[in-house]
């Protein structure tokens, strides 16, 4: 059912109804008084049983409104337009003064009709300011970088409503265009972060003004697989045998834990249980300081094997008496992950002749281990810091395979050893192959 209601900011009426499953909202700039809402509600009255009797002809009503293109409605053969004439009586401006620019969806009206709407500069700092509360610190950092580097140089000046679906693609088409820190091209997900936010303060602004948001059926861009080289149980023998020896426990548990880098170097001995062998991850290490883990699952217990119980033990034995970490400096700091990556993890790998990988493989290798030992999936995504098992087989499982030899050859083994095909069979099997062959 169509209503007549006013847009708070400016005090003006609007209509508001559903045609063809959408619902549309037509701006006005008559004033919200008594004879006005009478004089649009005869006109939503008659739009109304239009619509019912299949009659209705958007372009006659509203002949600039950007929901024209939903609905490809032809232009109007009879002169009049009732909404134009309505606001003309009450206005005592002709229709004529009254065309929109810029393609704004109005009913024939005043083209500053969004003139007090707040620019995207200024609405994007508001946003900011009512949502970082409930962001962490480094995605406060982020979105801000992201809000100052590339958004307001583009949107900055132009008004939340004036910014259109074409601007914000060619502002996407020149991102893939950019190139990053290292000199490639930003990747499909780089890309999709820097839209992410552009995406939610136009919504806002949209839900909050009262217009059509511009992104409307922007889909993002499809990100590829993650890629993922984990290191094979010979490798990681390889490397905990020539590393550095005050390194070999930092290592160890790296490898057989599948800690994120942030959760290992934020690691605490309050959280480290000797008693039930349990590796209490509660916080994570990014920027310099202690944040919330990554998402609620990354809220976990990690069970420890023999090798990361007496690495723990061994490390115990050297820091527990002077730091709060576990991993720590000769002064007692925490370990600056950037600086042990170039002086222990990079020169390690060349000098044993392995792929140049991040740290962060070391992850990646405890999951695939573990899956090739036959651990239950449920379990190793609970040691992960994941929700489900979604992610666990998307990303890993085409390694299982190669290490545990489950690619089918256990249940030809089955078969073989327990099943007997029927007399005949395979007689008549030869027999089909034979007449093929012929």
């Amino acid at each position: 059912m169509g209503s007549v209601r006013v847009r708070k900011e400016t005090g003006h009426l609007f209509m508001d109804f559903r045609y063809k499953g959408r619902r549309c909202r037509e701006q006005s700039t008559l004033p919200d008084t008594k004879a006005n809402r009478k004089k649009l509600q005869r006109i939503m009255d008659k739009v109304e049983r239009e619509i019912e009797a299949g009659t209705f002809n958007y372009a006659k009503y509203f002949p600039n409104s950007r929901n024209l293109v939903h609905f490809q409605t032809p232009a109007p053969e009879v002169d009049g337009n009732p909404v134009a004439e309505a606001v003309s009586q009450a206005t005592g401006v002709s229709g004529a003064a009254q065309v929109p620019m810029n393609g704004a969806h109005l009913m024939g009206v005043n083209p500053d009709w969004d003139a007090e709407l707040p620019t995207f500069a200024d609405f994007a700092d508001t946003w900011f300011a009512e949502n970082e509360v409930r962001w962490r610190h480094s995605h406060r950092k982020n979105m801000r970088i992201i809000i100052e580097g590339r958004l307001k140089p583009a949107f900055g000046e132009k008004r939340v409503s004036r910014i259109t679906k074409a601007e914000i693609l060619a502002f996407r088409s020149e991102l893939a265009k950019d190139t990053g820190r290292k000199g490639k091209p930003l990747s499909p997900k780089r890309i999709n972060s820097i839209m992410m936010p552009l995406r939610q303060i136009l919504d806002e602004a949209a839900d909050r003004y009262e217009f059509t948001t511009p992104y409307r059926n922007i889909k993002s861009l499809k990100v590829p697989r993650t890629h993922v080289e984990p290191f094979s149980l010979d490798e990681v023998q390889q490397i905990l045998a020539r590393v550095r020896a005050d390194f070999r426990p930092y290592y160890t548990v790296r490898f057989f834990t599948g800690m994120r880098t942030g959760e290992i170097d934020g690691l605490k001995w309050e959280h480290v249980d000797f008693e039930n062998r349990l590796i209490l991850v509660r916080e994570t290490r990014v920027d310099g300081r202690e944040e919330y883990t990554k998402t609620d699952g990354s809220q976990r217990e990690i069970q420890m094997s023999q090798p990361v119980y007496e690495a723990l033990k061994e490390q115990a034995a050297i820091s527990k008496g002077r730091s709060r970490y576990v991993f720590c400096t000769r002064e007692g700091n925490p370990l600056d992950h950037n600086n042990v990556t170039k002086r222990v993890w990079y020169p390690l790998l060349r000098h044993l002749g392995l792929k140049k990988r991040r740290p962060y493989q070391t992850r990646h290798t405890a999951a695939t281990l573990w899956l090739a030992a036959g651990e239950n999936p449920e379990w190793i995504a609970r040691q992960m810091g994941h929700t489900s098992t979604e992610m666990l087989f998307r990303v890993y499982s085409r390694y299982v395979p190669n290490l545990t030899r489950r690619d089918g050859s256990a249940f030809e083994r089955l078969l073989t050893a327990n099943f007997q095909p029927p007399s005949g069979m395979g007689e008549e099997r030869n027999e089909k192959e034979v007449q093929d062959e012929q």
